[in-house]
């Protein structure tokens, strides 16, 4: 049992350093995709719905798919990156792209676990789910205004 400790906290270790500033975006959505498809599962139940395999698999698909839009924004971040460095401007430029994208997932991740929570009945403190709506709506709007200045 030991040695398998010493083995996780190497991987973890290994894998904290390897993302950097993204580990903890990335570590909160899997945290999410794992509890959302738990509740996911557990609602359908109360929602009437028949579990399928079908279903399970396009659900897991989705959640693959939600890390590979993390890579894809960190490509751009390192396409960012190169484009400046090679315009000899020095400028540190972290995996902003791929650290948005990742917030965005996890607060899509949280709605959904919050309207899973609501469908199998647990009372549901009525300040989570607007707080956790604002959160996405402010990530958006910063993004959207961040866009027009650009444009202009």
């Amino acid at each position: 049992m030991e040695k398998f400790k010493v083995i996780v906290v190497a991987a973890v270790g290994a894998l904290t350093s390897f993302l950097g500033v993204l580990a903890i975006p990335v570590y909160l959505l899997v945290g999410c995709n794992v509890i959302d498809y738990i509740t996911g599962l557990i609602a359908s139940k109360y929602r009437g719905e028949k579990l399928s395999s079908y279903k399970g698999i396009k659900g897991i698909a989705k959640k693959v798919c939600q890390w590979l839009l993390i890579i894809v924004g960190s490509w751009i971040d390192i396409l960012i990156q190169y484009a400046v460095e090679s315009a000899g401007i020095p400028l540190e430029f972290p995996f902003i792209v791929a650290i948005v994208v990742a917030i965005w997932l996890v607060l899509n991740e949280m709605i959904s676990i919050l309207e899973n929570m609501v469908d199998i009945g647990v009372d549901m403190p009525p300040f989570l789910m607007p707080i956790v709506k604002r959160i996405k709506h402010v990530t958006e709007e910063q993004i959207k205004e961040e866009e027009d200045e650009d444009s202009n």
